[in-house]
């Protein structure tokens, strides 16, 4: 194990921001440090993108631990952590660093750690104790700061420029892959790192699945198309859904896009800081249901959205979650008719303090 020799560790914001609200989190619960395990947590509290690390965070010290493949990637993106490289990726190894810190209470996510791993660390790394403390670091990436909402909203403008593109190529003959395909290789030209999740392309009755997998039906002059996909830019991610029409679309098709629709602009017109995640859920939910279409809305309205396409808060019928100034949310209703077809309409959207702002600006299709 290599350590970086010693430097200036002057922390920018908005790390230096981060790590105070992590170090108050670790004082507020007696712990001597946390550990993140979590690559996104990882960037966030650091700007450390390398997919081996492990960082710990005590009362005075940020510790990086890596390989030696992000040696320089760590003193460019993090020059202000102790780097520590490591030859092997084992608890051993990981307890053997931690404990030159000497933390007596150390604070980690259960979420981010086996339980086989967690086994062979709370053995080696003795005496100091594993303090389980779940979902500290993303509970505190559900507001985002106005850079995190620049990054946002750059990946959308990728990901509705690449829609247009890739409308405007498709035609009958075209399979649901190779439309998927495009669209990251649009994506990609734009500037994006890639998909922030991979692409659902349902062709005509396909799309009554939610989470249609694209397979190599081709387009055929008459289907509609559901897409949802999204562009990942500097390490945020945009989800968006839209309907493509074609000329004449079957008229029950017709009446589930409009349900969806209104319940879709509803959900906007109510979403504020203040309500429930639930309540908001349930402003689409008995739209849908008063028009005959309860059973057929099978998932949540939404989720949290940023370093993960799916993070805090989820926006479902069963979540007490407050909504917040500076969350970003989907608002995504669907009506889903196994046989007939589906349709669901998704939009970004960021709290404010007085409402909600609609981040994305791409036109919905009425057939």
């Amino acid at each position: 194990m290599r350590k970086h020799p010693a430097r200036r560790r002057v922390v920018p914001p908005p790390y230096r921001q981060r790590l105070a609200a992590l170090r108050a989190e670790i004082a507020k619960r007696e712990l001597d440090g946390y550990l993140i395990l979590s690559r996104m947590d990882q960037y966030w509290l650091t700007g450390f993108t390398g997919e081996d690390g492990l960082v710990l965070v005590t009362r005075r010290n940020v510790v990086l631990l890596t390989d030696g493949r992000f040696d320089e990637a760590a003193d460019l993106q993090a020059p202000f952590a102790q780097k520590v490289l490591r030859k092997q990726r084992t608890p051993e190894v990981n307890a053997a660093i931690i404990r030159r810190y000497r933390p007596g209470r150390l604070g980690f996510d259960p979420a981010q750690m086996s339980l086989a791993d967690y086994e062979a660390l709370k053995k080696h790394v003795r005496p100091t104790r594993l303090v389980p403390v779940a979902g500290t670091v993303p509970a505190m990436r559900v507001c985002k700061d106005d850079g995190e909402v620049k990054a946002t909203r750059r990946a959308i403008e990728v990901a509705q420029e690449a829609f247009e593109r890739v409308r405007r190529w498709i035609r009958p003959g075209r399979t649901e892959r190779e439309v998927a395909a495009r669209l990251e290789y649009e994506m990609r030209n734009l500037g994006a790192q890639g998909a922030s999740f991979p692409s659902i392309v349902a062709f005509g009755r396909n799309s009554s699945l939610p989470h249609y997998e694209p397979g190599d039906v081709r387009l055929k002059k008459g289907d509609w198309i559901l897409v949802d996909w999204g562009a990942r830019v500097g390490w945020y991610g945009s989800d968006l859904t839209r309907m493509i029409w074609p000329a004449r679309p079957p008229r029950r098709m017709v009446e589930i896009n409009q349900v969806v629709r209104e319940a879709h602009d509803k959900a906007i017109a109510a979403a504020r800081p203040g309500m429930t995640c639930h309540e908001l859920d349930r402003v689409a939910r008995e739209h849908i249901a008063s028009r005959g279409y309860g059973p057929q809305f099978n998932h949540a309205l939404g989720h949290g959205l940023g370093l993960d396409v799916h993070e805090g808060p989820r926006v479902g019928k069963d979540t007490q979650t407050v909504l917040q100034p500076g969350m970003i949310v989907t608002i995504e209703p669907g009506v889903y008719l196994p046989g007939v077809g589906g349709v669901r309409i998704e939009d970004d959207v960021l709290i404010t303090k007085n409402g909600c702002k609609v981040l994305t600006s791409l036109p919905i299709a009425q057939p």
